[in-house]
């Protein structure tokens, strides 16, 4: 039983990157942590949904600037046909509008690629168990992307009026952190409260906004300026 355990902690990963150099520099890294497997890398996105289909990872590395099919359009795809697949954008684009395309393309994270093996492999963790996250050198970028509109219309500001007054002060606290692409575990320890308490926030949050995950959470809060 423990040894069936131990099998289902560890989190396959496919990597799809164009250089091999990179691929192969991620795959050894990541190797390297016993709760982390690489069971497949590919070139570019088409090899790569190939390989998804056939090994049905928990998780898959993508990069950005691939060639024929980019990064964006493969993550469309891969949600679309397989929604419970986690995706993290790792690439070496620090634009903002690309950081929220990547979000609204269904991505669960975004990473830099001088991230370091330690961190990605804790993020890979947190992705695998439903957080998203966005890596800390492009969040301030993402939130700065949409200017805080000079005239709403009434509506619109009664609609984000509406969504603020839905939100308690500490759901509005989490949601923030929620925008930085922060897990349970790291709002807990930021709000000195248990990780249940910090799951059941965004939990209530989820609902409120009317959103499917913390993705959605976060665009929508950031596209409304709920925060």
């Amino acid at each position: 039983m423990t040894e069936t355990m131990q099998k289902k902690a560890v989190i396959s990963v496919i990597i799809v990157e164009d250089y091999k150099l990179t691929r192969v520099g991620l795959k050894s890294a990541l190797n390297e942590y016993e709760h982390l497997n690489v069971v497949a890398e590919a070139e570019d996105a088409e090899s790569g949904m190939l390989l998804i289909d056939k090994y049905q990872p928990e998780v898959v590395l993508m990069d950005l600037g691939l060639p024929g099919m980019n990064g964006l359009e493969a993550t469309m795809k891969l949600k679309e046909k397989n929604p419970s697949v986690k995706v993290i954008i790792l690439t070496s684009h620090e634009r903002g509008e690309e950081v929220i395309a990547a979000l609204g393309s269904g991505a669960n994270a975004y990473c830099l690629k001088d991230i370091t093996p330690e961190t990605l492999s804790e993020v890979i963790r947190n992705v695998a168990d439903g957080a998203c996250w966005v890596d800390p050198a492009v969040s301030s970028i993402a939130l700065n992307f949409f200017p805080k509109p000079e005239n709403v219309t009434l509506l619109q500001s009664t609609e984000i009026q509406d969504s603020r007054a839905q939100l308690t002060e500490r759901e509005l606290e989490v949601l923030k952190h929620l925008v930085k692409g922060k897990s349970n575990t790291e709002i807990a320890k930021e709000l000195i409260v248990s990780v249940h308490t910090a799951k059941a926030h965004v939990c209530s949050i989820l609902q409120k906004l009317c959103v499917d995950d913390r993705v959605q959470a976060a665009v929508k809060a950031i596209k409304e300026n709920i925060i």
